[in-house]
């Protein structure tokens, strides 16, 4: 009976049409599942004792892909049907649930049913978990924050009847305590993010990167998750996950996708998404598969370049990339402010009519007058030239960008609130026409592309950027000759950022 069920029940659409579904837990579309499968040596699939853990089931579309990969390979081994299912059920594929109710979707995804102690199971276990477990774990509070995951008490302090999300994966010291075995591959699309009091989205914590260490610490064979890119520039909790995985020559694929919606149909997540393949014992150069709307590259190279602190994602940058180190120069980012670069405070007082004792502020969402006090530090730029730049822009979609918001100059005089960074501030107003001259350039932006994985703005993005001589202006033309970039090269800046009028 299991056996007719399992041909005439076990269906992929419904799990694609899942995978539409938008929040902070998305769901993966099979066809993705798949593509990250791939990159794992598929005689694992043939192997009667490859065990395969999901640590974050939502749907159990992971682990279903994974079984009929096995119903596949295994014939050879376990040529009747049932017997070859019970094998790969009972012994081979386990998932931790992040939810009651995605435990039940991933049961009824698997086994087609939520209750596998039951007749209608593909393969029928002793318990009504089967190998998809849920257990509900709590979150440890010390000043108001969970000490594993940095949840906000007011938030998820809550009572049975709601879910906490508690992780049970990342709610534990030892991983080895919820499953005490061994495996081979641990594959997953964890939770991207909680709320720790601060904000959403890109302001909210991050947390994908504790199911990444968690599972690391379990040591299997492989490794492969699908994960947010903004780890690529690192930011909130991030930095030192950034360091490790960059360093970490165990990571032998990844491939990126600039825009998310091209993995996660409808979802909209800032900086993309990106999967990735760790083999325990294998070290080596990493085969970077970039996604650049219909673009697709290929590259095999080092994550970090020579003497370089990030991750530069486009495989057609690198050779313009290092065209350009060649020459010593130093970074643009020194000339660029921090956030708050006069420290006004966002409870400062912006006023609309001009006073002796108020100087022009420029301010979101309306520029005015702040009195002079309220200018903490960096006074001397007041009376000085000055670039300012939004330190926010975003933009979605596929190529060309703009990358940044349009520059434009400071007279004497003026400050700005933290809207905006300052950049160049000089006596010479020509010398700072020319700074913004070349901030325009598409040159310029490519540059501050490479580190520019969310909408913030940050000095840190100009990393990357060349300084010049700015006693003289630059065009695109000018610095493509300087750097002597061949046709191709010019041709994929132009392709990627838009033209600056």
């Amino acid at each position: 009976m299991s056996e007719n069920l399992f041909n005439k029940v076990y269906n992929p659409d419904v799990l694609s049409c899942l995978a539409n579904l938008s929040n902070d837990e998305v769901f993966t579309p099979p066809e993705i599942v798949n593509k990250m499968l791939d990159m794992l040596p598929q005689e694992l699939f043939k192997n009667p004792d490859t065990t395969f853990l999901d640590p974050a089931c939502k749907t159990g579309v992971f682990l279903r892909e994974i079984a009929k990969r096995l119903i596949k390979g295994l014939e050879p081994q376990f040529p009747d049907l049932q017997e070859r299912i019970n094998h790969i059920f009972h012994k081979q594929l386990f998932g931790i649930a992040i939810t009651e109710l995605t435990s039940l979707l991933s049961r009824r995804g698997i086994y087609c049913s939520k209750y596998p102690n039951t007749d209608f199971s593909v393969s029928k276990f002793d318990t009504a978990e089967g190998n998809i477990r849920f257990k509900r774990s709590p979150h440890t509070w010390v000043g108001g924050k969970c000490i594993y995951c940095g949840a906000n008490k007011g938030q998820y302090d809550r009572g049975d009847e709601l879910e906490t999300h508690a992780y049970e994966f990342i709610h534990k010291k030892d991983a080895k305590e919820i499953l005490n075995m061994k495996f081979d591959v641990i594959i997953s699309n964890p939770p991207y993010q909680i709320s720790d009091g601060g904000g959403t989205g890109s302001s909210a914590k991050p947390i994908y990167q504790l199911f990444v260490e968690q599972a690391k610490k379990l040591k299997p064979r492989y490794l492969s998750m699908i994960i947010p890119s903004r780890w690529f520039s690192g930011g909130k909790g991030l930095d030192e996950f950034r360091a490790t995985m960059l360093s970490d020559k165990r990571i032998r694929h990844l491939v990126d996708y600039f825009n998310a919606e091209e993995c996660f149909p409808g979802v909209d997540i800032s900086g993309g998404v990106c999967f990735f393949l760790w083999d325990r014992d294998n070290e080596g150069d990493c085969t970077i598969i970039s996604h650049e709307g219909q673009k697709t590259t290929e590259m095999t190279r080092p994550l970090l370049e020579d003497n370089a602190e990030s991750f530069v994602r486009f495989n057609n940058a690198i050779s313009i990339l290092r065209k350009v180190r060649n020459y010593n120069e130093s970074s643009f980012e020194k000339i660029v402010s921090p956030r708050k670069p006069f420290g006004i405070e966002a409870t400062d007082k912006i006023y609309e009519k001009e006073d002796v004792n108020l100087i022009p502020v420029f301010a979101y969402p309306k520029n005015g007058y702040i009195l002079k006090y309220n200018v903490r530090q960096n006074k001397e730029w007041i009376n000085q030239y000055k670039v300012f730049i939004s330190k926010a822009y975003g933009e979605r979609g596929e190529f060309p960008y703009f990358v940044l918001g349009k520059p434009f100059i400071g007279e004497k005089g003026t400050c700005c609130t933290e809207t905006y960074l300052v950049i160049g501030a000089n006596d010479d107003k020509a010398i700072v026409e020319n700074i913004k001259n070349y901030m325009m350039t598409k040159f310029f932006r490519f540059f501050v592309l490479f580190k520019k994985n969310t909408q913030n703005a940050a000095k840190n993005v100009y990393t990357f950027v060349p300084m010049q001589d700015f006693s003289k202006s630059w065009t695109d033309e000018e610095l493509y000759a300087k750097y002597a970039l061949t046709q191709e090269e010019i041709d994929f800046i132009e392709s990627m950022i838009k033209k600056m009028e």
